[in-house]
């Protein structure tokens, strides 16, 4: 049996958790914040919709430690604590990636030298380095002292990440890819969010707009790049943004993203063939 992990807040926003139930007969959802799971009864533990990690962190690492010594993770633990931090962008850019722009504060210290260095200037998005679902995040247009006041507010709660706006996003939009089983499954377009006005689910993420759309081969490129270094990741998913000459990397995710199965035929059964290889079972015709 192989536990495809949500949480208690999460589960009923999930739309991938039933087309992956539909095709996979060995598979029952869990919650990672139920303290009554025996996680040892599992083949597998796939974390699903643990939306609001971000918002206990240290709580759910611990689950997330406990539960690989029962059973097997996945993502794997290393890559699940790497990736919780938006700082990995500028790892992946010091290794040759094309990501969008990052740069970091920790301390109030770090914040003023970012306004000295202009990384307020025009416009940028402020962000949590720890967050998800657009939580914290926002655009500042030619105000230095508006996105200077935000990262400090921040900081309060940790690393804060300043990234130029990539204008081209208002026009095309993002540019998710899932890859699945370290190949390209499917792409997806998202539309702008932090442009637009914001509608939330339930306090866990902007509600965005989706629809399907084929990866472009610069896009398919880098997305294969990324599977190249992270053999072990069962699932990613690699949001672009539109930059000259090549995509930018916004975000790799590899802990809960949605993987949009719902745009693309085939999708789910190729989701549910990769979960099923993880826990030793096979994956069944639909129901």
């Amino acid at each position: 049996m192989i536990a495809l992990v949500s949480a208690r807040a999460a589960a009923h926003l999930d739309t991938d958790l039933p087309l992956i139930l539909e095709h996979l007969d060995q598979a029952e959802v869990a919650h990672w914040d139920d303290p009554d799971v025996d996680w040892s009864r599992y083949s597998a533990a796939v974390l699903r919709s643990t939306w609001d990690y971000h918002q206990r962190l240290d709580e759910f690492l611990g689950w997330a430690e406990r539960v690989d010594t029962l059973t097997r993770l996945v993502n794997p633990l290393e890559l699940i604590r790497w990736n919780t931090d938006k700082r990995y962008l500028i790892e992946l850019g010091a290794r040759g990636l094309p990501v969008v722009p990052t740069r970091l504060a920790t301390t109030s210290e770090e914040t003023s030298t970012l306004r000295v260095d202009g990384a307020f200037d025009g416009r940028v998005v402020v962000k949590p380095a720890v967050g998800a679902g657009s939580n914290g995040a926002a655009r500042h247009s030619d105000d230095p002292d508006g996105a200077e006041e935000h990262a400090r507010a921040l900081l309060a709660s940790g690393p804060v990440v300043v990234q130029p706006y990539i204008d081209g996003v208002d026009e095309r939009g993002e540019t998710g890819v899932v890859i699945l089983g370290g190949e390209v499954s499917h792409a997806f377009r998202k539309g702008p969010i932090l442009s637009a006005e914001r509608a939330w689910a339930d306090d866990l993420y902007v509600v965005e707009d989706i629809s399907a759309r084929t990866a472009d081969p610069a896009e398919v490129e880098v997305a294969e790049r990324v599977a190249r270094m992270f053999p072990e990741a069962a699932y990613l998913r690699l949001d672009l943004l539109p930059g000259d000459g090549s995509p930018l990397i916004s975000e790799v995710e590899a802990i809960e993203p949605s993987l949009f199965l719902h745009v693309a035929d085939g999708a789910a059964r190729r989701a549910a063939a990769v979960f099923a290889s993880l826990g030793g079972t096979p994956a069944e015709e639909p129901r």
